[in-house]
């Protein structure tokens, strides 16, 4: 005796399976990121924000005890920078002159960053190859 099939399942098992696509679609292109800006664009910003900019030098203290403290300015090269205090990872690649993003919030005119969230940009991997 042959079984004959349920067409309705196979319907919602579809249904499920297009709303969890249109779910994941839709939080990998609008969900919950943070905002990237230029340390000249921080004024007035509210809330969480990823700072990119360059180091400059004299930079000082420890990613620890007291925090990092570091100027970034404008990739561009503007007059305008702003302080940031870090704590948490520092990697070997940090020093003046490279490019950062750091994630956090502006407070009392100092950028206070997020635990571990300072990441140190390459910049071999952005420059064309030589031939």
């Amino acid at each position: 005796m042959a079984r004959k099939r349920n067409p309705a399942r196979l319907v919602i098992a579809l249904s499920v399976a297009a709303v969890l696509a249109v779910f994941l679609l839709y939080t990998s292109i609008a969900g919950g990121g943070t905002p990237s800006i230029a340390p000249s664009e921080l004024v007035g910003k509210i809330g969480v924000v990823t700072l990119v900019g360059d180091v400059q030098p004299g930079y000082k203290g420890d990613s620890y005890a007291g925090g990092l403290r570091f100027k970034l300015r404008d990739r561009d090269g503007a007059s305008k920078a702003v302080t940031v205090v870090y704590r948490g990872s520092v990697s070997d690649q940090f020093r003046a002159g490279r490019e950062v993003s750091v994630t956090g919030e502006l407070r009392n005119g100092t950028f206070v960053a997020r635990k571990d969230s300072l990441v140190t940009k390459c910049p071999s991997k952005y420059t064309a190859k030589k031939s």
